[in-house]
């Protein structure tokens, strides 16, 4: 497998490694774009609408190549994470979810028996593939991909909050659960340099090689605003992997920006 695709075994699919967050400004016939160019991991709120017609579309006509990951605004509740997902099912038109995944765990969702109960509820009976959660508190989720039954991690990871290089990815071993990494460019604040910085900055392509040079990442989300963005970063890794030097730097910018 190239450094630009992964094999995803929980989901039984193989994606580009870029995702799409459609939150962001990018409209319809940009998401057309990165679908027709191979993007085919999308991430999506119930909110994202220029991503409707066009994932209703692709999922229609080459079910088995996209993968759709979606969350419920809150789930806090079995009953609420079941009604969730009934929605999704209806709004993208679809059998199954690839990914179902809690949002910001411990703020926006629970992690209680009931959430638990539904998630494995919705897997065992086909109507989602793989169930995940975003977190901020990596320690949290070091135990959790450790003890339990998720399929997948959304984590912040970036230059400037490499954190989850000690607190999360030395647990994944023993059940290996997926990688979604997010805020790669830590809401642009790794693309504007530093005050007293001298050296190279780092582009929104740089960021994405950097987390995606982790063999821990199996996927990073990017929110193009544009379809020249979208270009841009797709353009961006086909330079492959950072080289140590280019690691060396970023990290040490990295540094300089979170301060």
């Amino acid at each position: 497998m190239d450094f630009e695709h992964r094999e995803l075994p929980a989901i039984g699919k193989t994606v580009h490694r870029l995702g799409l967050a459609v939150n962001y400004g990018i409209d319809e016939a940009g998401v057309e774009a990165a679908l027709d160019q191979g993007v085919n991991y999308l991430y999506s709120t119930f909110r994202s609408g220029a991503l409707k017609r066009p994932l209703q579309k692709a999922l229609k006509q080459r079910r088995e190549q996209v993968v759709v990951a979606t969350l419920p605004l809150l789930g806090f509740f079995g009953g609420s994470v079941r009604r969730a997902a009934e929605r999704a099912l209806k709004a993208f038109d679809t059998d199954y979810l690839d990914v179902f995944q809690l949002g910001w765990l411990g703020l926006t969702s629970a992690w209680t028996d009931s959430t638990q109960r539904e998630l494995l509820h919705l897997k065992e009976s086909g109507k989602v593939k793989a169930i995940g959660i975003s977190i901020h508190d990596r320690p949290r989720a070091g135990k959790l991909a450790e003890e339990s039954p998720l399929d997948l991690f959304m984590l912040r990871y970036n230059a400037a909050h490499p954190g989850a290089e000690r607190e999360v990815f030395p647990h994944l071993a023993r059940r290996k659960p997926l990688v979604i990494a997010y805020t790669a460019t830590s809401w642009a604040k790794l693309l504007k340099p530093p005050r007293g910085w001298d050296g190279p900055t780092m582009t929104a392509g740089d960021c994405y090689r950097f987390c995606l040079s982790s063999p821990h990442v199996d996927v990073v989300l990017t929110g193009p605003a544009s379809r020249t963005q979208l270009e841009e970063n797709l353009a961006a890794l086909a330079k492959g992997p950072l080289s140590e030097d280019e690691s060396k730097w970023m990290r040490e910018y990295g540094k300089a920006v979170h301060g």
